[in-house]
């Protein structure tokens, strides 16, 4: 990304809420910025880190280390992506018990009280003011990243394809999940639909907007910088069980990987088209 850029994306002045000492990690990471292929990768809760002002929220280390404060093993599976398909992307660096990236601001959900049975201490009875210094300090630049390094691609002629990736909990609200892969998608059925038929034919049990819905909007990033944008997008979701480990993440990338490389062939992806 060109200097320019990166300078107007500096947090220094969502540091001045507090929230973030100067020797914490900006609210993002961008990794191989100039790659060469006409896609992004996004990884929205790549991480569970929490800065000293918040006191972790109330919650203990065993708390902090489940799915309730990120997306386990999508973070070094989304480098393995960026590293096979030479393509640029964006992560967050927080926990989603801060403020969930991936909600529009007035979902309940967006700074949870309570998370799989949870109880989140830290947020609870947020006034205004904290709210809006958690959205400022946190979402907001995330989101300003994004949609900056999307200008830079398009003004550097290409169109991108984007890949949202994050990463399911094997059981939920005490029901089994049996998905091994999830495909969430909106109204763009381009990139999607062939992912899914490719991900099927080695087998694997893959969901059509499950786990999760990507048409019930709730989400924010594949809305907000993807369909309103025209570009054909995806969000994949993996189940943790099978990346939670070094192998179990590189061994999934390569499948994955192997698949979006044959569907991201098509040039059809790479137009903007409103649906």
């Amino acid at each position: 990304m060109p200097t320019a850029e990166m300078d107007r994306l500096k947090p220094e002045e969502a540091r001045e809420s507090g929230l973030l000492a100067p020797d914490e990690p900006r609210p993002f990471e961008i990794l191989n910025a100039g790659g060469k292929a006409p896609v992004l990768l996004l990884c929205d809760h790549a991480t569970r880190f929490i800065p000293r002002a918040l006191k972790s929220l109330g919650l203990d280390e065993a708390c902090l280390t489940r799915h309730i404060a990120w997306d386990i093993g999508i973070a070094e599976m989304t480098r393995s992506l960026v590293e096979r398909l030479d393509a640029p992307a964006v992560f967050s660096t927080f926990s989603r018990l801060i403020v969930d990236p991936n909600r529009q601001l007035d979902n309940p959900t967006l700074m949870p009280e309570i998370s799989d049975g949870t109880v989140v201490p830290g947020n609870r009875d947020l006034d205004p003011a904290a709210r809006a210094a958690r959205i400022e300090t946190f979402f907001q630049p995330y989101h300003d990243a994004i949609a900056a390094q999307i200008d830079v691609m398009l003004a550097g002629g290409k169109v991108p394809t984007v890949v949202s990736m994050h990463s399911f909990t094997p059981m939920m609200h005490g029901e089994e999940r049996p998905w091994q892969i999830g495909i969430l998608w909106n109204r763009d059925p381009r990139l999607p639909q062939p992912l899914m038929s490719r991900l099927r034919a080695e087998g694997l049990a893959v969901g059509d907007n499950l786990p999760y819905s990507g048409a019930d909007g709730h989400g924010y990033t594949q809305h907000v910088h993807c369909d309103s944008r025209g570009l054909a997008n995806v969000l994949i979701e993996v189940r943790q069980d099978l990346i939670d480990t070094r192998h179990g993440a590189a061994e999934w990338a390569a499948r994955i990987g192997a698949a979006l490389e044959e569907v991201l062939r098509d040039p059809d992806l790479y137009r903007i088209e409103h649906y």
